[in-house]
């Protein structure tokens, strides 16, 4: 089908810009907000990025104040890593999971190793798409996606059980 070797280009090519390509002039938060879909991905409407939740995430802890009223390449490359968790985790399981990954380590150093795992996952999963999936199939390719994604949930909701010290065998 037409439409799945779209979805599978995209996956295959579409990435956020490197860390040396984000803008390097501190951008205001219309700005910001106008800028960051173009990181990721996206079919449809689905949810953008509002001021709101900009503020919110700066309450939260998740993303660091801004520079006056001017946000740069920091938080740019952590708003683009919460946009991409936000469907798949909480807020505070995005917390943790920033906070554990950017531990000792420079705003670059934790972008670039985000760029690298969500280039992995795409890659992974475009190339378990097939071209010529009929469309009685779909429903099937449908299902065994949502159940890696399943999978995939329980697995990292348990490593940061485990990384928040917990040890829960339920």
């Amino acid at each position: 089908m037409e439409q799945i070797g779209d979805l599978k280009s995209r996956m295959l090519q579409e990435r956020p810009v490197e860390w040396d390509d984000l803008p390097d002039l501190n951008l205001y938060m219309d700005q910001v907000v106008s800028y960051l879909p173009r990181q990721l991905i996206h079919y449809g409407e689905g949810e953008t990025l509002t001021p709101a939740m900009v503020n919110n995430y700066i309450k939260d802890g998740l993303l660091p104040r801004a520079q006056g009223k001017k946000y740069d390449r920091t938080h740019l490359g952590y708003l683009t890593a919460i946009c991409a968790l936000k469907p798949v985790l909480s807020v505070k399981e995005i917390c943790q999971l920033l906070g554990a990954c950017g531990e000792g380590k420079e705003p670059q150093a934790m972008y670039e190793m985000f760029l690298g795992e969500l280039d992995g996952a795409l890659t992974e999963t475009a190339e378990s798409l097939h071209e010529t999936v009929s469309p009685e199939e779909l429903p099937r390719l449908a299902l065994g996606l949502a159940l890696r994604s399943y999978a995939d949930k329980l697995a990292c909701e348990r490593v940061l059980d485990i990384l928040a010290g917990g040890s829960v065998h339920e």
